[in-house]
């Protein structure tokens, strides 16, 4: 036990003051990867063993709810229907470019962070599925953090909820645009420097705007919970809550949103040829002057 300790102690000092650790760290998550799935069998095992031992009383009630659940969502999309051949017309009307689907790819839940200062959790994809550092995480009810890490099988995911994460979002009913930071807190989120006359309201959608390109706009990430607004006190305290199950997910849906289109190059100063350009000059006024020599 105490060589474990040493060894733990160790290992936890270089992967602080060395940055190379990150490599062996995502090598031994590789490794790791079996154990996790082997610890998430007897969970698994359970959930199925539940399932097939349901009486037929529950599978009725059950398929009684979904049943009222497909009819509901039927009408939504009628809705929806009308809604979307809106749009094409308005977007046709505008000349404004269509917008494409999204193309993502599913995960699983394998462990959770059992730090109580942190909020990460580990999903069973990795680089093979083509998981990249600051990949968007979903799901079913919205926005729940980004992969900070990859492995071969299995990825690391930073969770809104933790209070190193911030990402820029709008009040969908206005487009009003702040950042929202993690709170420590799976219930709460802060929205950071709101001034004390902005039009926010309690029960606002917060969405994402799309600001730095990691997020693409219009996705749910929480909704405001509180509004206080100090005397004499130029930001009001403006708390939301994730619309995102994050302590209960654990089927996520892993986004991949288009690049963002190249920056054109600089041009240079006014009065100024490009390095080529002045070259070029420079060698068309020679000869021309060697061909006025006699």
């Amino acid at each position: 036990m105490l060589l474990c300790v040493i060894l733990a102690s160790a290992l936890m000092f270089a992967d602080t003051r060395f940055t190379r650790m990150e490599p062996v760290r995502a090598q031994l998550s590789t490794l790791v990867a079996p154990i996790q799935w082997l610890v998430s069998l007897p969970s698994d095992v359970l959930n199925w063993g539940s399932l097939a031992l349901s009486d037929q009383r529950a599978l009725v009630d059950e398929n009684r709810r979904l049943r009222e659940q497909i009819l509901t969502l039927s009408h939504r999309v009628q809705r929806m229907a009308s809604l979307t051949a809106e749009n094409v017309r308005l977007r046709e009307l505008l000349a404004a470019t269509r917008q494409r689907d999204m193309p993502y790819i599913t995960a699983e839940l394998l462990s959770l962070d059992p730090d109580p200062f942190t909020h990460q959790m580990v999903i069973d994809r990795g680089r093979r599925d083509g998981v990249y550092v600051g990949q968007p995480v979903l799901d079913a009810s919205g926005l729940v953090g980004q992969i900070t890490a990859t492995s071969a099988y299995s990825s690391r995911v930073l969770l809104l909820a933790d209070a190193s994460h911030a990402l820029p979002v709008q009040v969908n009913r206005n487009g009003l645009r702040f950042v929202l930071q993690g709170a420590g807190s799976y219930d709460a989120l802060d929205v950071m420097h709101v001034p004390d006359t902005a039009d926010i309201r309690e029960g606002d959608l917060l969405t994402t705007s799309g600001l730095g390109g990691r997020f693409p706009p219009g996705y749910p990430v929480a909704r405001v919970s509180a509004v206080v607004h100090d005397p004499g006190q130029p930001f009001a305290r403006v708390t939301a809550a994730p619309v995102a199950q994050l302590q209960r997910s654990r089927h996520f849906l892993l986004l991949f949103p288009p690049a963002p289109p190249a920056a054109p190059p600089a041009a240079p100063p006014e009065g100024q040829l490009a390095a080529p350009a002045l070259e070029a000059a420079r060698r068309v006024g020679s000869a021309a002057a060697d061909e006025e020599t006699p």
